[in-house]
């Protein structure tokens, strides 16, 4: 997934610390992705004042009815990425992901793909032809220092294991839940799960007090932390809980990611995770002047089909702090 905006803003993530057990929502937003087919997504991280949960520093919801103002398929041209893990979680339909390391794969429901960018990656996502449109999510997860500028490399898990209880059922993504670990590489401590809970169900979810975490409803009703929650907004739960108390009347389906508390300052700009303004400027001129030892070139693409970089805005950066607990 490519931020497509031709003027994105920066951001400056500064380190968090835990702010204890907290349910504060945050409002999804439709964001434009710009290009000839007015892709758009709604949008729930970052935001203003939370810039992160854990290493999560983006969290897209694409597909119907959120795809193109055009009718024309959302495909993405090649684009490049610096400094993150790109995590796509498909609902529905199809995806072919292909980048520069060479992969080329369909990406499909019930399958993780986790294209880890380093220090440079390309990748382009096109629909399927007779396939159906896709939904569902992609995440970004910013790489710690030092492992920013490891070789880029791609991920598929076709099997991923489950933690089951009464009622409830979790497919854990990234990291480990209720003593249940998923087989993806990650460099820092974090959680990521798809979590169905049936009707008329009350259940409790172990969580690591040191985490902090946060939960997205994409289908049905649930209520989580005594807040009663349907699709769009996100709710953040803070740190230093023990578990999560959750029951739906109706049924519902939801994201919970979590991770410990950044203790590193980001800067985010378009498609790039760096640590400073500098990093940012030079990962995008690399891009620009196509070079192919950071970005290389992905097979089936013709130069032409690359994703010009938007112009950088001027001035630097000023801190954006989260917003205190309790405020």
């Amino acid at each position: 997934m490519s931020d497509l905006d031709p003027y994105p803003a920066e951001t400056l993530c500064e380190p968090g610390s835990g702010p204890g057990p907290v349910a504060r929502l945050y409002p999804a937003r439709e964001v434009p992705l710009g290009g000839v087919r007015g892709t758009y997504v709604e949008r729930t991280l970052p935001q203003r004042d939370l810039p992160t949960v854990g290493a999560w520093c983006f969290l897209d919801y694409f597909g119907v009815p959120t795809v193109t103002v055009t009718g024309a398929p959302p495909d993405i041209d090649p684009h490049p990425h610096i400094g993150l893990q790109t995590v796509t979680w498909p609902f529905e339909g199809m995806i072919r992901h292909r980048d520069s390391v060479r992969s080329d794969v369909r990406i499909e429901p019930g399958q993780l793909n986790l294209m880890t960018s380093g220090r440079g990656i390309a990748h382009s996502e096109y629909t399927v032809p007779d396939a159906p449109a896709g939904r569902g999510l992609q995440l970004w997860i910013a790489l710690p220092d030092g492992h920013r500028d490891i070789a880029p490399h791609f991920e598929q898990h076709r099997e991923l294991p489950v933690h089951t209880a009464p009622g409830l059922r979790a497919v854990v993504l990234l990291g480990s839940l209720a003593g249940v670990t998923s087989p993806a590489i990650i460099y820092t401590p974090l959680v990521g799960a798809d979590i169905e809970i049936e009707p008329a169900t009350a259940a409790t979810v172990p969580l690591d007090p040191g985490f902090e975490y946060a939960l997205l409803v994409v289908e049905g009703t649930v209520t989580a932390a005594g807040t009663e929650l349907t699709p769009g907004p996100l709710l953040y739960l803070g740190t230093d809980r023990d578990d999560l108390e959750l029951s739906s009347d109706s049924g519902g389906r939801f994201a919970l990611i979590g991770g410990e508390p950044l203790a590193e300052e980001l800067v985010m700009w378009w498609n790039f995770v760096a640590r400073d303004h500098a990093e940012i400027v030079a990962a995008r001129a690399d891009w620009e002047s196509h070079d192919i030892e950071r970005f290389g070139d992905i097979a089936g693409h013709t130069p032409d089909q690359r994703i010009p970089a938007p112009p950088m805005p001027g001035g630097h950066l000023k801190p954006r702090a989260r917003r205190p607990h309790g405020d």
